[in-house]
């Protein structure tokens, strides 16, 4: 018999009918003549319950029915006696896949801690909560394809090993070949790679905007969708060695534009996770966050409020002056903490925000300069309870310029040669930005740790499973 998968036989009304179901056991209880099995196979947070006559089966047949044991099922759909759901399984047949020692199987009917769940990240899949925020990844992955195919945009692949640092800072993973214990050097000591496997020095993406830009000035809009790696030594619930980025690169956008494009990506991918998640979402509003859906509902229903970063400085200046408290200091010229930008959205503005025209010193290099000589056509999207959700800018493309603030900042032009052709040969406005793909699931699950947004998190001295 086809099996059917639980999400659908929960929405069946044909009564009588044989359904086979497959999953894993959540509970089993009952009495003497009679088992109430609550089965989940992952296609659904709800469980589905398997009414079994104990006499029929035998209790010995029945004893390894435990929480965590997997099972097959063959019996008729009818209507459900009890509460809480409309439909159940009447068994005639089971066959045990695999059972769970109830001494051993750490998933037990109890409440977990986040933090013992991530000790145990082969097994919290199986959990309400994780369920739900592993299908709702799939489901921004779903929103994030959708709302760039339907406009025209290309996916482009951009490499993961690679020889160029995007972001100047120097946090990244070396990708090698030699043998760590025998290094080779130079007269100056530095490391020889013409035996390593490319030749030269290589790591892990930081970014691949770069490269996204080159096949923007092809394909006129591109966007990558994949993982990026940092070396930082950042032990927080907001950083990850290894997570995932969405980048869109626009030929003929200008920051105006780039800024439309974030708000209407974002709105999009919010919108998705309401009309797709409900189930989900409930769940997590329920259980973690009481304010979750109305906070989604609050990014789709308003428009963002675009400022420079020199009238937020200002509105965070006279804060200050007026008492509200900050842990970091605010001037113009430094970076905004979370705190700050946070201020903006949730206490000032009660939107989300759109900062742009940052100080070109704590920008990057390919960053647009204005007119002034102090400020860059750069742009970060603030969202309540995140800070920064996204990062972007309209980038330059005054090939001079360009070359003028890499040397200013340190990057080797030999590394940024392929780069530079793009402003050398029929160069173009364009624009882009980045979306850390685990902070846009923070948001949508309300989740307080990234650790809890991806299936295997990478963080210092954590690289199990």
């Amino acid at each position: 018999m086809i099996r059917t998968l639980i999400s659908d036989a929960l929405k069946r009304s044909d009564f009588g009918a044989d359904v086979n179901i497959k999953g894993w056991v959540r509970t089993r209880r009952g009495n003497k003549n009679v088992s109430f099995i609550a089965l989940n196979d992952g296609s659904i947070i709800h469980n589905i319950q398997v009414v079994v006559d104990n006499e029929k089966f035998g209790d010995e047949f029945l004893k390894p029915i435990t929480t965590g044991a997997c099972i097959s099922v063959i019996g008729k759909l009818v209507e459900s006696q009890g509460k809480g759901q409309n439909v159940e399984i009447q068994a005639d047949k089971i066959e045990i896949y695999g059972t769970a020692d109830p001494e051993t199987y750490p998933l037990q009917k109890k409440g977990h801690t986040l933090e013992f769940l991530r000790d145990i990240a082969h097994l919290r899949p199986r959990t309400n909560t994780f369920g739900a925020i592993f299908r709702m990844r799939h489901h921004m992955s779903m929103a994030i394809h959708n709302f760039f195919h339907e406009r025209g945009f290309f996916y482009f692949h951009t490499p993961i090993i690679t020889g160029s640092d995007c972001e100047g800072a120097g946090n990244m993973f070396q990708v090698t070949t030699m043998n760590l214990y025998d290094l080779k050097k130079d007269e100056n000591g530095s490391i020889k790679y013409d035996n390593d496997f490319f030749g030269k020095q290589t790591s892990l993406t930081v970014s691949g905007q770069l490269e996204g830009e080159l096949a923007a000035m092809a394909l006129g809009a591109i966007y990558t969708f994949g993982p990026t790696f940092r070396a930082e030594n950042s032990n927080t619930p907001r950083h990850l060695a290894e997570f995932w980025m969405i980048e869109p690169e626009v030929a003929f956008y200008e920051i105006a534009e780039n800024m439309q494009l974030a708000q209407d990506f974002i709105q999009h991918c919010v919108r998705w996770a309401l009309n797709n998640c409900q189930d989900d979402l409930k769940f997590l509003n329920e259980m973690y966050d009481k304010e979750l859906i109305d906070r989604l509902n609050f990014v789709v229903d308003n428009d963002f409020v675009r400022l420079t970063y020199t009238e937020g400085v200002k509105i965070l200046t006279e804060a200050v002056a007026n008492g509200v408290k900050f842990e970091f200091p605010i001037d113009w010229g430094t970076d905004l903490q979370s705190e700050h930008e946070r201020y903006l959205v949730e206490k000032h503005f009660k939107k989300p925000v759109i900062l742009t025209d940052y100080p070109k010193e704590i920008k990057s290099f390919y960053m647009k300069q204005n007119d002034d000589g102090k400020t860059v056509r750069a742009m970060d999207v603030l969202f309540p309870k995140i800070g920064e959700i996204i990062g972007g800018s309209q980038r330059e493309e005054d090939y001079d310029k360009l070359k003028q603030r890499a040397k200013e900042m340190n990057v080797p032009e030999k590394d940024i040669w392929w780069y530079l052709d793009t402003r050398r040969f029929g160069t173009a406005p364009h624009s882009g930005f980045g979306l850390g793909f685990e902070r846009l699931m923070l948001f949508v699950t309300g989740m307080s740790n990234i650790r809890d947004v991806i299936p295997f998190p990478r963080t210092p001295h954590n690289a199990e499973f």
